[in-house]
């Protein structure tokens, strides 16, 4: 029994010391995060789509916050996004311009999976995860993950994708910016 006992004593003692030699790693390797880039990221809408010139939302986020880029840039977040940028960064609101891409409706992909050929082409090129397939069997897009971001259609070697508008149901819709001006009464 006293074998046992070294032996878990020896164990509570080399994880005590793993456990402070981890947390003082933690302390001295730690990597401070610019706190405007993450509040940029949290307004923009995680498509990841790349239709802003930036490889996905964080690095426009950070190009936003050294002020290397316009604030109109980035069309699935429409002209809510902007302003809510507008106010963080505290700049005028700019509507897209005519060089910049123009919003489109919200839509989803639809794979036609008589079509498919299991390519996994469309699957690589999701920067969400929102198709489901394996090789050489047919593919479906998740609705409910689908950013409408169309990055999946160009490597379709068949052309069996296609995207479709969302319908306004309760779920998703939104009122027109603004809908009512709110002033303030006086007693």
């Amino acid at each position: 029994m006293s074998g046992f006992l070294a032996a878990l004593a020896l164990m509570a003692a080399m994880a005590l010391l793993l456990g402070l030699i981890l947390g003082a790693a933690a302390v001295w390797f730690k990597v401070d995060d610019d706190p405007l880039v993450a509040r940029i990221d949290a307004i923009l809408p995680q498509t990841q789509c790349g239709q802003c010139g930036h490889p996905g939302c964080r690095p426009y986020a950070e190009a936003l916050a050294e002020g290397a880029d316009d604030i109109n840039r980035c069309p699935p977040g429409g002209e809510d996004g902007i302003r809510k940028l507008a106010e963080l960064l505290g700049v005028e609101f700019k509507p897209f311009g005519d060089d910049a891409p123009q919003p489109k409706p919200k839509a989803v992909a639809v794979i036609d999976e008589n079509n498919c050929i299991g390519c996994t082409l469309c699957i690589q090129a999701c920067p969400v995860d929102a198709i489901l397939g394996s090789a050489k069997q047919m593919h479906t897009v998740i609705a409910a993950e689908c950013t409408g971001c169309e990055l999946c259609i160009a490597p379709c070697p068949v052309d069996c994708i296609e995207m479709r508008p969302l319908s306004d149901t309760l779920n998703h819709w939104k009122p027109a910016y603004p809908v009512v001006a709110i002033h303030p009464v006086r007693a």
